[in-house]
């Protein structure tokens, strides 16, 4: 048996479906092999990219010796003479394959498929049908490909209208194999082109503040930051439990004590949570600490902020998002959260009771459980009655203190912290505080959530001592966010799901 025969009978690698086409595609190997041609070669020189070439080529003026490199994406073989299409990371171009010009190399080309990489040289024309293409003299297989590619089908119906056929559509097919779905979906490449500015355009304007990027552990003694579960892994060495941030903010903050003015962080989070449109269990987030702001002053930033994204990853303040239309331009809307929910379900929360707040939850069909508290109620109802609602960048502020552990208590709202949350297109963007530095009160907020964790909460915040005798060496007033780099994307791009600005989201195991 021959080692591609071998690699034949594996089976579990290969799809039913795929088998005959695989089969050939390895025979084809072994004529190459037989040849003395090396199917996957170690480099190739590129000078030029098929964009590059579309968009300057003129008929008068010679354009010779390109070289480009890319992917075989269509195929039309002839006698002494042939085309295919080759997508490259810029887009794709035509080539056209003589035999007087490759001698052998034509004969080569016939063992050829799509979804092979190739290396072209020659020069620039038009054809007779006034598509700009590349007349190759070289052409080189760079790595032959033994599994077909699900290549797309075009077609111009008698109305003149493009109809497509056979496309990668399947969501969880493409979500496990984001590599395909790159290669046979260029728009797709786009959406991640622009996350790449999101996360750049981030960075340039919180550099040009005069802020400090920092990195923060990953692997924690203890979780701390927001209210989730955490992921848990074992240190063998030091025979500990440790756990995966939930947050930066608690390590931040340490930094703000030690002196610096200004950090962010741009990382990885996790959180042992569900999974649905808006919620990775792995997600990237943005947090920033500015001592002596609060956080009125970090809403004016955030619009700021937010809106210089927006303009240097699409060009203008305003972006389609289904069917709404999202203007960035500041200012923004600013309503507090108890107001909010008297907008929309017209009941007054302020001052009620846990009871009173169950019963109202009980009144708009709103599911809790016992062992929320006070906060947790007020939350979901917010969550289920008022955030769909809100399409428009909103300021949702001042937040009942029990939701909030870090926050500094509101400087003239009595039960209420200094908190906002931005609310885009219904769902939560960004959140901040003007951070709690008061280290008596930080304890006595911790030893709450001690107390909702003994009724059931798991995602209640544990208590953290080494962060608490940092505040007590003094942590000025301080201005905290963390915005969602995934939902900020997805705003900005139109996507509807947090999977498809994700390159590679979590999935259930695939089954075999």
């Amino acid at each position: 048996m021959s080692e591609h025969e071998e690699y034949l009978s594996q089976g579990e690698s290969f799809e039913q479906e795929q088998n005959e086409l695989t089969k050939r595609r390895l025979e084809e190997l072994e004529e190459l092999k037989k040849g003395n041609i090396n199917p996957y070669t170690y480099s190739f020189e590129v000078s030029n990219y098929s964009s590059e070439i579309l968009k300057s080529f003129k008929d008068d003026v010679p354009f010779e010796n390109v070289a480009i490199a890319g992917r075989i994406m269509s195929l039309r073989r002839m006698g002494k003479a042939s085309f295919c299409h080759v997508q490259d990371s810029r887009g794709r171009i035509q080539v056209y394959i003589r035999r007087d010009d490759l001698s052998e190399a034509y004969d080569q080309f016939k063992l050829m498929d799509i979804g092979d990489i190739v290396g072209v040289k020659g020069f620039v024309f038009r054809t007779k049908t006034g598509e700009v293409s590349i007349h190759a003299k070289h052409l080189e297989l760079l790595s032959k490909s033994i599994r077909s590619l699900p290549i797309v089908k075009e077609k111009v119906d008698e109305q003149g209208n493009k109809v497509v056929y056979d496309p990668f559509a399947d969501k969880e097919l493409r979500y496990r194999q984001r590599y395909v779905d790159l290669v046979v979906n260029p728009e797709v490449r786009d959406v991640f082109v622009k996350r790449a500015k999101v996360v750049s355009s981030v960075r340039k304007f919180l550099d040009d503040k005069g802020y400090l990027e920092v990195e923060t552990p990953i692997l924690q003694p203890l979780y701390g930051g927001a209210s989730a579960r955490p992921f848990v892994t074992h240190h063998n060495a030091l025979d500990i439990e440790l756990y995966l941030r939930i947050s930066d903010e608690l390590y931040l903050k340490r930094l703000i004590v030690g002196g610096f003015e200004g950090v962010y962080e741009i990382g990885k989070d996790f959180r042992n949570e569900g999974m649905d449109k808006s919620h990775n269990p792995e997600f990237t987030m943005m947090e920033l600490y500015v001592a002596y702001k609060d956080y009125d002053w970090m809403m004016s930033l955030v619009e700021e902020l937010v809106h210089f994204v927006c303009v240097s990853v699409t060009g203008g303040s305003r972006v389609k998002v289904g069917e709404n239309e999202i203007d960035f331009t500041p200012p923004w809307k600013r309503v507090t959260m108890l107001d909010s929910i008297r907008e929309f379900t017209a009941e007054d929360l302020n001052g009620k009771s846990e009871l009173e707040l169950a019963n109202a939850a009980k009144r708009l069909h709103v599911e809790v459980e016992p062992s929320m508290g006070a906060g947790k109620i007020i939350d979901a109802i917010f969550s289920e009655r008022v955030e769909a609602k809100l399409i428009q960048p909103t300021f949702i502020t001042d937040y009942p203190i029990e939701m909030s552990p870090l926050a500094k208590r509101h400087r003239s709202k009595q039960g209420l912290v200094e908190r906002f949350e931005l609310m885009c297109n219904g769902q939560e963007l960004a959140n901040a505080f003007s951070e709690l530095n008061d280290p008596l009160d930080q304890r006595s907020r911790f030893e709450d959530q001690a107390r909702l964790r003994a009724r059931g909460d798991e995602e209640a915040m544990v208590i953290d001592e080494d962060f608490l005798r940092a505040l007590e060496y003094g942590m000025p007033p301080t201005a905290g966010l963390g915005i969602g780099i995934d939902r900020l994307t997805m705003l900005l791009t139109n996507q509807e799901s947090i999977r498809d600005v994700i390159f590679f989201p979590q999935m259930k195991p695939e089954k075999q």
